[in-house]
């Protein structure tokens, strides 16, 4: 929701519920949200207290903030769609605003908002095959697409961002204690999509690309990009934002990278060809885009992928450049965190 259609859902502390029903109806939402100056929330009114408050002998120019909910259920700024989706569904809720440290009023989520985007045609597959030995004994008897981070797992909280943009037939590649990974997701309507399996040999694991064979020996009838992400990264992105940069760029491989700083600890020398110093950094920070596991693929590049051995994406880019054709980038703006370490999963229990 946008700044101003978030504006158009309020009403002052002193509104009137004349004022509530305006906004209702005018934002085309079932709530008024009630603020005060500084933008605090001070409640929320919806068309039901309104009836209500109707129907016990209340005017139309009476205050509404009396009959409305003082403290109703809200989420933090930026929480993750998951998490906004999980306090919908176990309290019911149609809507759920959003607020930053101090109170104020930064969003207002609904339920049609993180559910009902227009079914995409894309399909996507995510790579949850891996034994994932960094974590040590956290994988020994668990996969670790399954690690759970705020409640849920990894993979859960992948299959629901991609479904919140309307993905809605998603492939997982399983190998190492895959029944685990199939049991726990099933068929996948539980999260509100389909899941299928793209199942390797135990004894011949395919790499990061090689199980997209699988896919292609499978759905013949591919013609639309294909998202292809690792099954162990917590992340929350624009898949249609992808997939509509992958088209307009031409390309026949896009890759989502983001910026990636390092501070060197030590002071950096500047050379000419003859050896003389030209100058000198002191612990500068450098910049580079890295790669974040996440792509947009065009189907019939999948042709390119060796039948029955491991490959990797990067291989699958370094081919297609070797071959001149376009290979794209694609900026994501959101939190990433590759959970290979229990660092890492440390950090992104942190952050959830």
């Amino acid at each position: 929701m946008t700044a101003r259609d978030l504006h158009r859902t309020c009403i002052a502390e002193m509104g009137t519920i004349r004022e509530a029903l305006e906004v209702i109806d005018a934002a085309a939402t079932t709530v008024a949200l009630i603020t005060s100056p500084d933008g605090v929330l001070q409640g929320l009114l919806t068309d039901g207290d309104i009836r209500r408050a109707l129907l016990a002998g209340a005017a139309l120019d009476d205050p509404a903030l009396p009959f409305a909910t003082k403290t109703p259920s809200t989420v933090s700024a930026g929480s993750p769609r998951a998490l906004v989706l999980d306090l919908l569904r176990a309290r019911h809720l149609n809507v759920v605003p959003e607020v930053d440290e101090g109170g104020r009023l930064v969003g207002l989520h609904t339920l049609f908002d993180v559910v009902g985007s227009e079914p995409l045609p894309n399909v996507a597959v995510i790579m949850a095959g891996g034994r994932g030995t960094r974590l040590g004994e956290l994988t020994r008897d668990r996969p670790k697409p399954l690690m759970t981070v705020a409640g849920r797992t990894i993979l859960e909280w992948i299959i629901l961002n991609l479904v919140g943009d309307g993905i809605r037939e998603i492939y997982v590649s399983v190998n190492y204690l895959a029944e685990q990974i199939e049991e726990h997701l099933g068929d996948g309507s539980r999260l509100g999509c389909q899941v299928h399996y793209l199942r390797e040999e135990p004894h011949n694991p395919l790499g990061t690309a090689g199980s997209l064979t699988l896919l292609r020996d499978r759905r013949p009838d591919l013609h639309d990009p294909v998202l292809v992400m690792n099954g162990d990264l917590m992340v929350q992105f624009g898949a249609q934002e992808l997939i509509d940069r992958h088209e307009r760029s031409g390309a026949r491989l896009t890759m989502a990278t983001r910026s990636y700083q390092h501070e060197i600890p030590f002071g950096v020398v500047d050379c000419d060809d003859a050896g003389f110093v030209t100058g000198i950094s002191e612990k500068p920070t450098i910049s580079v885009d890295i790669n974040t596991a996440v792509y947009a693929v065009d189907a019939d590049a999948l042709e390119l992928l060796p039948d029955g051995r491991p490959s990797t994406m990067p291989e699958l880019v370094q081919q297609l450049l070797d071959r001149g054709d376009r290979v794209a980038t694609w900026t994501m703006s959101s939190d990433w965190i590759d959970v290979g370490t229990p660092k890492d999963l440390a950090r992104a229990k942190g952050q959830a």
